[in-house]
């Protein structure tokens, strides 16, 4: 299909992302990992493991590098979808996640992200 057919609907753009990620359920100790396959200012779609419900609430720290350190984002995030996920080398799940909670620090980290990966994508 032609591209002129293909209208961005979302309030924000997502971007391909390559990061990877840690969860916590809310009111749960362990810590999960993840990756983080696109990224915009209203949401994640992430990669795990971890069988997870619609719904579910998670504490999120997402990892990018920052010059030669790494540094990271936090945000509460919900699931809102919910898809089963067969890769090359492991299977496991994909969640669409919505940001619920942001704090301004985090948000701006975010933009950074965003920003670094629009530059990138406009090179390539």
């Amino acid at each position: 299909m032609d591209s002129d057919y293909f209208i961005e609907r979302r309030k924000s753009p997502r971007l391909l992302a390559d990061l990877p990620l840690e969860y916590r359920l809310i009111n749960s100790p362990g810590a999960q990992g993840g990756l983080v396959v696109n990224v915009s200012e209203g949401g994640l779609l992430i990669r795990s493991i971890k069988e997870m419900a619609v719904g579910t609430l998670l504490n999120i720290i997402v990892l990018f590098p920052k010059g030669f350190q790494l540094a990271n984002f936090k945000v509460l995030g919900q699931i809102v979808r919910k898809d089963l996920y067969f890769g090359e080398d492991w299977e496991g799940f994909e969640y669409g996640l919505k940001f619920i909670q942001v704090m301004d620090e985090d948000h701006q980290k975010l933009k950074q992200v965003i920003d670094s990966k629009f530059t990138l994508a406009k090179t390539s």
